[in-house]
């Protein structure tokens, strides 16, 4: 019996290939099938609250066959099949869609490590390279930054996975500073109070860290004072604007002026 089972494994179907051949083809094809399933299976359990259910899908996908095609150039010699013709008739449409497909993995796989990695999210502030705006969506193959007027970015995965991202929202604070000048006539250690108590009365201007506020420079028409106040990150641009008006106006009202040509003069 045991010698008929292994005659019937040698027995050769065509070409050299032989039963036992085309078992270990069945069994790696199945295998790899099996992997694929658990990939998939992963990647949808992982990636559930981190992606759109078409972009997981299509990742899913992605996978799925690359595991399958690999099984399957695998088990082609096994087969007795030969691709050297196959690749030579296809070398020129192979180096152009290689050329393709790297760019095209590129960005995947750099989608994966900035899903993995986040280092930042949709709604963050982000700057990378001389684009600057709100995070609007990430997705597989890119990124899409909507810039402060209104304008939509999209960012390859790879120029962002292997750029510098300034992320000022990673913090929950975060500081902005003022430079005021004020003329050498006027008292710089009252116009230090008034620019503390207009901070103090903003309830945004955070008391931790304290904000900061002093004599920086000595110039030829004026003192420079400077002025480095701390706002939560949510806040941040209109607190800048809001103070920046705020601090002016009480200067004026108490007779502190910025130096200009014509109260110099």
């Amino acid at each position: 019996m045991v010698n008929w089972s292994l005659k019937a494994i040698d027995y050769e179907v065509y070409n050299g290939v032989t039963v036992g051949d085309l078992i270990l083809v069945f069994a790696i094809l199945f295998i790899a099938f099996l992997i694929a399933k658990i990939i998939a299976m992963s990647l949808r359990r992982s990636l559930a609250d981190k992606m759109k259910k078409g972009e997981i899908e299509a990742l899913v996908k992605f996978v799925y066959a690359v595991v399958m095609l690999t099984a399957i150039v695998t088990v082609t010699p096994i087969l007795g099949l030969n691709l050297t013709g196959l690749l030579v008739a296809g070398g020129i449409a192979g180096i152009a869609i290689g050329f393709a497909s790297q760019k095209v993995v590129s960005n995947l796989l750099s989608g994966l490590f900035l899903i993995a990695e986040r280092p930042v999210k949709i709604g963050d502030q982000i700057i990378v390279g001389n684009v600057a705006g709100f995070v609007e969506d990430m997705k597989i193959m890119s990124t899409i930054i909507r810039t402060y007027d209104g304008l939509y970015v999209r960012i390859p995965n790879e120029t962002l996975f292997t750029s510098n991202i300034t992320n000022p929202a990673a913090n929950s604070a975060r500081r902005f500073d003022y430079t005021i000048n004020v003329r050498y006539m006027d008292d710089a250690e009252k116009a230090i109070r008034i620019i503390k108590n207009v901070i103090e009365e903003h309830p945004f201007a955070l008391k931790i860290p304290p904000p900061r506020v002093f004599v920086d420079s000595l110039g030829e028409s004026g003192m420079s004072i400077v002025v480095n106040i701390w706002a939560p990150s949510s806040e941040w641009t209109d607190v800048k604007m809001d103070l920046l008006w705020k601090i002016k106006i009480e200067l004026e009202r108490n007779g502190i002026q910025i130096p200009t040509k014509r109260n110099l003069a």
